[in-house]
């Protein structure tokens, strides 16, 4: 059974690891995405995005001229990337704290192409954690052998689940605060409208 549990967890912590999704998003049109990221994890995000083509009657990669900004905040509001980019590019961030992290993104109607019919179809992958990592490279740079990479990738793997473990210990623990708050008003709340109620017929009943 805890095998099984465990098992479990770890498909769900790899496939969080990465989320792609398509959209259509209109001019000047922002949508935003959360994700749910453990503190100090990286996160790397690449868009491409295509407009729609009547003669072809299909949509084609937009040309660079058009603008997308980024946007990206922390679960406190505060914006940790900020930065207009082409029609495909890559962005990149670290979590500084755990918790909700807002990902937006925004055409720029001054440098869109006015030939463009419709919305823009945006493709975007979101990699976290050691899937952000290009292991040809580091290979490469720090000359390791097969072995010495696969040790690398599983450490590296093993960081970032526990990273996942720390941030749902923390999420049960406000989920046990709220808990906790909401039934002590469910048991006072009763209480204070008793006295309420008590004060009320009180006061009436020395005015008359």
């Amino acid at each position: 059974m805890e095998s099984c549990l465990l098992s479990l967890f770890l498909l769900v912590v790899f496939s969080s690891l990465v989320s792609s999704l398509s959209f259509h998003i209109g001019q000047t049109e922002k949508k935003c995405f959360i994700e749910e990221i453990p503190e100090q994890t990286r996160i790397i995000g690449h868009f491409q995005t295509h407009l729609y083509d009547e003669q072809r009657d299909d949509y084609l990669p937009a040309n660079q001229t058009l603008r997308i900004f980024v946007e990206a905040k922390d679960p406190d509001e505060k914006v940790i990337l900020f930065r207009q980019f082409g029609s495909e590019r890559t962005f990149k961030f670290t979590s500084q704290k755990a918790g909700r992290h807002q990902i937006c993104l925004q055409s720029s109607s001054s440098q869109r192409p006015l030939s463009a019919g419709g919305p823009l179809l945006v493709h975007l992958d979101i990699r976290a954690g050691e899937r952000t990592n290009n292991y040809t490279e580091i290979a490469a740079t720090d000359k390791l052998t097969e072995l010495q990479l696969r040790i690398q990738q599983l450490t590296e793997q093993v960081r970032h689940i526990q990273r996942e473990l720390d941030y749902q210990r923390l999420r049960e623990k406000r989920f046990r605060d709220v808990d906790h708050r909401t039934n002590m008003w469910i048991f006072w709340w009763p209480v204070v409208r008793s006295l309420c109620v008590v004060s009320i017929i009180t006061w009436m009943t020395n005015s008359c």
